[in-house]
């Protein structure tokens, strides 16, 4: 599985410490930025990680911004992303189970990493159940 993770300059941090965790755990982790410290845009960042989505370059994507709220809107834009914003293992399992999330976004600035990993391993290991949540994952395509 390849995981796309991208973040504005509030998660650098957060977010190199995941990719590392990611990569040490066997995954194939597509660093789409930003690097470092100096300002930049989420909604550019939002937008990287959507296009590697969309395009199939990735299968997951993790977005983190100071609060996760720019970037997972920024993200959503793109009809292909369902992007929930997680702030625990349960919320972050619900996103997949219930509503196929292809992508989570978290705030640096409001979880640790140690939350962030159980995040996003609750993510990464939760299947969507399908059934009656499938018709409504069909429902949010036809908004688009």
């Amino acid at each position: 599985m390849r995981i796309a993770i991208a973040c504005d300059h509030a998660a650098v941090s957060l977010k190199d410490e995941l990719r590392d965790w990611l990569t040490n755990e066997g995954y194939d982790v597509l660093d789409l930025g930003t690097h470092g410290s100096g300002s930049v845009d989420y909604p550019d960042y939002g937008r990287r990680l959507a296009d590697a989505l969309a395009s199939g370059d990735a299968d997951r994507g993790i977005a983190l911004c100071g609060s996760g709220i720019g970037i997972m809107i920024a993200a959503n834009r793109n009809p292909a992303v369902r992007c929930a914003l997680v702030h625990e293992p349960l919320s972050a399992g619900l996103a997949r189970s219930h509503n196929d999330a292809n992508a989570i976004a978290l705030g640096a600035r409001l979880i640790g990493p140690e939350m962030a990993r159980a995040c996003v391993a609750a993510f990464l290991s939760t299947d969507f159940l399908g059934g009656r949540h499938a018709a409504r994952v069909d429902m949010l395509k036809e908004l688009a």
